[in-house]
């Protein structure tokens, strides 16, 4: 059976799973030191920042036609607003290895929300590739599933984040718009950006903040430059070249890495329920990318 992405594809899908892995650890550790929103808000201005100069040092129109706006800034509070500051405040009342895998619940969500919502077929395959992923989240759920019971807001924040993530593509894929993925992705910053630093100047003043430690800011910087810069250009990329189900199913490669760098970095126990949940995870980004669904595929 062939391949039925490009191998571009295959090497941004790589690399997304990579930086947006180690985010998750690069996250809790910051937290340690620095409060949620101040996180974002530094990571999204930095993000819109640096975006809009490369776009305007490649030529790129940067000014979106005013009918899209309205869905523009919904897209972008979904897709960057709402993930990150969710997954932020999540991380702070869950383990990160279990948020990391919480948090890709969004490639089912995703998927019922594009059929739903954009008519997207499924093919047999992403429906395995699903069940896989929804059936590892079940293990992870039963490790604790007590402490879930007793102690459900970490998980639920979440799953909030995940819905988020997945309306957001949802938005992004419903119609084409006139800038190109790059610009695209410097909007969602600056809606993001306008929205969180008023929360911050009033949740958690600056100036009330001690000065972090050189290894938080060298934490910072990277969470800025590759998860926020490099992730979410090629992220919208993505999108723009695939189905939205089948992108979403590419994001499932991050939780592999952040459980494995959270037991190598925060010391989490890397135990028997979620090496299954990565197996299963594994198991349905092979199904979903590797093999050509019968028939055609995607060009």
């Amino acid at each position: 059976m062939a391949i039925f992405i490009g191998r571009a594809q295959i090497l941004m899908i790589g690399v997304l799973g990579l930086l947006w892995g180690l985010n998750w650890p690069a996250v809790k550790f910051m937290l340690n030191e620095l409060p949620p929103l101040t996180i974002r808000a530094i990571a999204f201005l930095f993000a819109a920042s640096c975006l809009a100069l490369i776009a305007k040092a490649r030529g790129e129109r940067l000014s979106p036609q005013p009918q899209e706006l309205p869905l523009m800034a919904i897209t972008g509070l979904l897709v960057v607003f709402g993930f990150n500051v969710l997954t932020a405040f999540g991380q702070l009342a869950t383990e990160t290895a279990s948020a990391a895998i919480i948090a890709f619940t969004m490639p089912a969500m995703n998927a019922v929300l594009a059929g739903l919502l954009l008519g997207e077929k499924l093919e047999r395959q992403h429906i395995a590739a699903l069940g896989l992923s929804l059936f590892g989240l079940a293990v992870l759920a039963s490790e604790d599933f007590t402490q879930f019971l007793l102690d459900p807001i970490g998980p639920l924040i979440m799953l909030a984040a995940a819905l988020s993530w997945a309306l957001g593509n949802v938005a992004l894929k419903s119609r084409r718009w006139s800038l190109s993925a790059l610009p695209l992705t410097v909007w969602f910053f600056i809606i993001s950006s306008l929205l969180t630093w008023p929360l911050v100047l009033v949740f958690e003043p600056p100036w009330e903040q001690s000065l972090p430690s050189i290894p938080v800011l060298a934490a910072l910087l990277y969470h800025a430059l590759g998860p926020m810069v490099i992730c979410y250009w090629l992220w919208t990329v993505l999108v723009e070249q695939l189905s939205s189900t089948i992108a979403a199913i590419a994001t499932l490669l991050t939780p592999l890495v952040g459980v494995t760098s959270a037991a190598l970095f925060l010391g989490n126990e890397l135990t028997a329920e979620k090496i299954v949940a990565l197996i299963m995870i594994l198991a349905s980004i092979a199904l979903a990318l590797i093999y050509r669904p019968s028939g055609a595929g995607i060009r």
